[in-house]
């Protein structure tokens, strides 16, 4: 499998690991970054537990009853970087479930997990464009066309290798629905964990 883990902008953008267990600190800031359709949802479900987990399309619906409705993008995503700080400002883990494709949206993520001393993950869902187009054509909720999945694809690459630079201090990225599958996250106590 592919598990491919940058720690800090020093080493390499890519790195091979054979471990399937994913390692992060148990107060991160979990930052999901993937194509719409990739399965972030899916996967902060599977891995997170229900309030640990913010995502854009629930702010989105919070604040226009359309979790479609890219017209509150705006709004919602300052209702999302809120509830952020406040869960970070409780020492509490949190998950980002959004796009975050784009190098301008992840940074104001990592200042929030700086400024409440968590530390920034990346979990990277970079599968194919086939299925992610494939799974977007299953969706009836989905009121936007394939070039915008391909539109993502295209800033996900341009962006991947800033991912340290930009002050992820763990970067894991899974090309692969069996990576994706077959991955175990486990916690990682910190050592000053009896501050928070």
């Amino acid at each position: 499998m592919t598990d491919e883990i940058l720690e800090g902008a020093m080493r390499p953008p890519v790195t091979e690991a054979t471990d399937r267990v994913l390692r992060i600190p148990a107060l991160s800031l979990v930052v999901l970054v993937g194509p719409s359709s990739s399965g972030k949802t899916t996967f902060a479900r599977t891995h997170f537990a229900p309030f640990e987990t913010i995502s854009s399309d629930f702010c989105r619906g919070l604040v226009s009853n359309d979790e479609n409705d890219q017209a509150a993008t705006q709004d919602a995503f300052q209702l999302l970087h809120f509830l952020t700080a406040k869960r970070l400002a409780r020492g509490l883990l949190t998950v980002i479930d959004a796009t975050n494709v784009q190098r301008e949206a992840r940074r104001p993520l990592v200042e929030l997990a700086h400024r409440y001393q968590t530390v920034p993950v990346a979990i990277v869902l970079d599968l194919p464009a086939r299925i992610c187009e494939t799974r977007h054509e299953a969706r009836p909720d989905r009121a936007f066309g394939v070039y915008v999945i391909r539109r993502h694809r295209t800033q996900l690459h341009e962006s991947i290798d800033s991912l340290g630079v930009e002050g992820f201090q763990h970067v894991s990225r899974l090309r692969s629905e069996a990576d994706i599958a077959n991955i175990i996250i486990e916690r990682q106590p910190l050592e000053n964990d009896t501050a928070h």
